[in-house]
């Protein structure tokens, strides 16, 4: 079991080790699902087979030793060399092995259960959603606030509350399911959504923009021009940059389903969003690639709700809730 558990351990850091270096995309979801079914057999093995085969291979060494005290006492020998205990306690000691599979199996299962049911941890790698998340922040999602859904395969088994407008939310990327993407909200199954000149109007209203104080990014050394949007009462703060076309260049435009339903034109786009789809887009309208460019999001493939900042090691402010 030694030899098999090494195998299993030279597997894992060769599969973390491309990961890290880019051969090939990892699926930490699965990684964490097969690791905790493998230290549960282990955990059942040890607590039916492996420690009772211990416990009673100690009791019988007990056994032999009073026996043997007992036929010497007969004799009349009262002093008697020879301490069995330690030998016990390596007879009782968990091999590493175990330690390392078995004993693990608790936290791993632990873990498991609440990024799957309750919350995740993601961090935030690109600036698609400046000012309300900066890269490098670290957030938390809440997986049951859009219903409970199976790990790995994320169905829904129980349903919940449905996105709204303005809700932040990570999501599986339609183009590629095994990346994780995070944007806003912005249209609802039924609504027609059009970003024209840089003003978003849904079904017909356009939405509210209120100017606020240019925006300093610090990454880009640049200035952009910051407003706060209101969705169903819902403010929050985007930044657009007044040098770039209102447009999505054609070459960048997905072939994406349902794409009868937008409408391309030079000064946007106009999509009408279908049943169990939402239209996503990014705070940094002019530097996201959002539902412009590769459509809709289908109701299968989200992840859930983003709703804290839980640290970034750059600028610990920042932790707090946002909307």
């Amino acid at each position: 079991m030694s030899l098999i558990t090494g195998v299993l351990y030279a597997i894992l850091i060769a599969y973390l080790g491309g990961w890290y270096t880019g051969q090939w995309q990892g699926n930490f979801s699965l990684l964490l699902f097969l690791m905790t079914v493998v230290t549960l057999v282990y955990w059942l093995a040890e607590r039916y087979k492996f420690k009772p085969a211990r416990e009673a291979a100690a009791a019988s060494l007990l056994e032999q030793d009073h026996a043997r005290r007992a036929q010497l006492a007969a004799q009349g020998i009262t002093q008697v060399d020879g301490d069995v205990s330690a030998a016990r306690e390596r007879l009782l000691m968990q091999p590493w092995w175990l330690d390392w599979t078995a004993g693990l199996f608790p936290v791993i299962c632990a873990v498991f259960l609440m990024r799957s049911f309750l919350f995740e941890p993601f961090k935030i790698p690109s600036g698609s959603m400046i000012p309300t998340l900066m890269v490098g922040d670290l957030i938390l999602v809440n997986k049951y606030h859009y219903g409970v859904r199976l790990p790995v395969i994320n169905k829904k088994i129980i349903a919940n509350n449905d996105p709204q407008r303005g809700d932040v939310i990570v999501f599986r990327y339609p183009v590629n399911p095994s990346l994780d993407y995070i944007k806003r909200v912005v249209g609802l199954p039924g609504d027609e959504v059009a970003y024209i000149n840089k003003q978003l109007t849904i079904n017909g209203k356009p939405v509210a923009q209120t100017p606020l104080p240019e925006f300093y990014d610090p990454d880009s050394l640049r200035y952009a021009l910051q407003y706060t949007e209101q969705l169903d009462g819902q403010p929050h703060r985007i930044l657009v940059d007044k040098d770039r076309p209102p447009f999505v260049p054609p070459q960048a435009i997905e072939d994406f389903p349902f794409k009868d339903n937008c409408r391309y034109s030079g000064e946007g786009v106009v999509c009408k969003v279908p049943a169990g789809h939402y239209f996503m887009l990014g705070d940094n309208r002019d530097n996201s690639q959002d539902s412009r460019f590769w459509g809709f999001v289908s109701d299968e493939y989200i992840v859930g709700k983003a709703f804290v900042i839980w640290m970034n090691f750059g600028d610990i402010k920042r932790i707090g809730f946002f909307h």
